[in-house]
């Protein structure tokens, strides 16, 4: 009998490999997806197609309008700067306080639901625009907050949080999805795409998307605008 794990599934390139690899690991995958008033709205349906392609037990899509107090080029009235405009020293505005905070934390109450103990997240230190909450160590954090504040620490067992992009680049991700069959065409990672849904070429996550299917030697299906 498969164990049961939920899975964070933005529609990224990132989150498709970490579905892909939660299923090759012989987890029944619950795919769970967050529409927090994002601009890049066109990654959700992207998340309903690769959830399809999968085979998931189920996708569930919840709503929370982050734009009520914005604070990020994604969720409020912020230009995105191009890659070339970024100082890559300092947080860029691109980041969403504490938005996987918030997605493991609803994560964790549904996987609890669900009695899994499982949940993966497509984090990654490497090839990754300096957002505070990819880090191991908030990751290592999380992991004991959540066995604390539910029933499993008086049950003695503990939330495993997996993130097994932690340390990859964007193109050794690639490699390992395209040999789990990922289609990398429904996905999309764009941080201010297209109202058609083209990615913009310029931000940030298509400099790292482009890079990485370069160095991985595989043709970027990547519609830009």
């Amino acid at each position: 009998m498969s164990k049961k794990a939920v899975v964070l599934l933005s529609g990224g390139l990132d989150s498709a490999t970490c579905l892909a690899i939660a299923g090759s690991e012989g987890f029944e995958c619950y795919a769970l997806s967050f529409a927090y008033g994002q601009r890049n709205g066109c990654e959700l349906e992207a998340a309903r197609h690769v959830a399809a392609s999968l085979g998931v037990a189920a996708h569930t899509l919840i709503e929370i309008d982050l734009r009520k107090w914005g604070g990020s080029a994604l969720t409020d009235n912020i230009d995105v700067p191009d890659r070339k405009d970024l100082d890559l020293n300092s947080i860029p505005v691109t980041y969403v306080p504490a938005r996987n905070l918030i997605f493991l934390s609803l994560a964790t109450g549904y996987a609890e639901a669900l009695g899994a103990r499982d949940i993966f997240i497509g984090v990654n230190s490497v090839d990754f625009s300096g957002y505070p909450d990819c880090r191991p160590r908030f990751i290592e954090a999380f992991q004991k907050c959540a066995t604390i504040g539910t029933k499993a620490e008086g049950e003695g067992w503990s939330f495993n949080i997996h993130t097994p992009l932690q340390t990859l680049n964007k193109a050794e991700i690639i490699k390992r999805g395209t040999a789990l069959g990922v289609d990398y065409s429904l996905t999309r990672t764009c941080y201010n795409p297209s109202k058609e849904g083209f990615a913009c070429g310029k931000c940030d996550s298509c400099h790292l998307r482009r890079a990485g299917f370069a160095e991985a030697g595989v043709k970027d299906p990547t519609p830009y605008a």
